[in-house]
């Protein structure tokens, strides 16, 4: 994945430290933003006689002028820096947010979602659904404070044989290529023809030395714990800088769109995450 365009996603009512990520990230990478500022507004209100709610009408309009107010401070913000970039707004109702993300998602090589972003729970939903289930683009979910440099040391890549773990490896060939180690992490693998091969981990290690990766594959017993718990533990033993990971592999009415491993690592993870499905 050679990152040239990045759609940064930004929350109207906190974007600061987003913004100065994707700044910093983009100016790393001599990467192209696109940031994408978003207003989820409530479901119109019905009044009598089928009448729209003119609270509602009032409300509305107050938060489209609110944000007017915040693409403008952040095209001020952007103005200042050395990367080139484009701003757009967009005002839209919680059920429609994911194809507004995912139409403009299409055209970027990296969706790119900080902390603040992240903290906001609507808005992480209608990324992950949107971004993630109906594009091709990987996401990139950061929640430290500073940007991910445009070379990492210490990369994990979660694996179990999947084709969300496949495409995430792919995509993020270039990234690997440039760590010193990457991490071939394993959870309870089971040594299957049809899942993992008789060695786990084997056949993805010679693949990814082809291409010049200096791997390590680390095969993990759970020990009880749950396989977000282990994959995050082991990042912190290795000194990640990059967790990279296929979500969810389950088929989605067998999991909630947060459930299982997935949930637990967007939610629970410091370090920052490459995701792809």
């Amino acid at each position: 994945m050679t990152i040239r365009t990045v759609l940064s996603i930004l929350s109207v009512h906190q974007f600061e430290e987003d913004l100065k990520i994707a700044i910093d990230f983009c100016g790393a990478h001599g990467a192209h933003l696109n940031a994408l500022v978003i207003s989820l507004g409530a479901a119109p209100t019905v009044g009598n006689y089928n009448t729209i709610s003119s609270v509602w009408l009032d409300e509305r309009q107050r938060e489209i002028e609110v944000l007017s107010r915040r693409t403008d401070e952040i095209k001020t913000t952007l103005d200042r820096s050395e990367i080139s970039y484009e701003v757009q707004d967009v005002y839209t109702e919680f059920a429609w947010a994911d194809e507004d993300i995912a139409e403009r998602a299409l055209y970027a090589d990296v969706v790119l979602v900080g902390r603040q972003a992240a903290r906001d729970e609507d808005l992480r939903k209608r990324i992950i659904d949107g971004a993630l289930f109906q594009t091709p683009t990987p996401i990139l979910i950061n929640r430290r404070t500073r940007a991910m440099t445009a070379s990492v040391r210490s990369v994990l890549l979660a694996w179990d044989s999947s084709d969300e773990a496949s495409r995430a490896a792919r995509q993020s060939l270039d990234l690997l290529k440039q760590a010193d180690t990457v991490y071939v992490t394993m959870v309870d693998p089971v040594a299957r023809m049809r899942a993992n091969g008789e060695e786990p981990g084997a056949d993805i290690a010679a693949y990814l030395a082809r291409h010049g990766v200096k791997v390590q594959v680390d095969r993990i017993a759970s020990g009880g714990h749950s396989a977000d718990q282990v994959l995050r533990q082991h990042a912190i033993d290795v000194s990640a800088d990059l967790i990279v990971m296929g979500a969810y592999n389950h088929p989605r009415w067998q999991q909630t769109i947060f459930g299982g491993v997935t949930r637990g690592m967007i939610e629970e993870s410091r370090i920052p995450i490459l995701m792809a499905h």
